[in-house]
């Protein structure tokens, strides 16, 4: 399984991006929870948003009113709608995704990411 992450790009503050993450692959899998992650450069990797399968949603409080999560199951994707971008938002995005993939005949918990999306917010 693969998580394609796209969408990112060079905006100014107050502009808007919305980030795209789609997941394929050869076996049997359903997706349960999926989110978006960022690392900013000298920070770790911390949480922006997540969703679970019936579409429930958390935010991270620094980002909450401005970005929107959401996900599309038929199409196995999860997007980010990001509005009011500031510069502090400026980081490499992942999609992340937990999933019950089959396997030798049974279902697996699983988790993958995607390769990142770099976002530059200038001010």
């Amino acid at each position: 399984v693969q998580l394609q992450a796209s969408g990112g790009g060079l905006v100014q503050a107050g502009d808007s991006l919305r980030l795209s993450c789609v997941a394929s692959g050869t076996r049997d899998f359903n997706i349960q929870d999926m989110a978006w992650f960022r690392e900013a450069p000298g920070r770790e990797r911390e949480s922006v948003a997540n969703i679970d399968y019936a579409g429930r949603t958390n935010y991270d409080p620094s980002v909450n009113g401005r970005f929107t999560i959401s996900r599309d199951n038929a199409k196995k994707a999860v997007y980010l709608q990001m509005n009011a971008l500031k510069p502090e938002d400026t980081a490499v995005y992942y999609c992340m995704a937990d999933l019950n993939e089959k396997m030798y005949g049974r279902y697996f918990q699983t988790q993958y990411w995607g390769q990142g999306t770099l976002v530059t917010v200038s001010s």
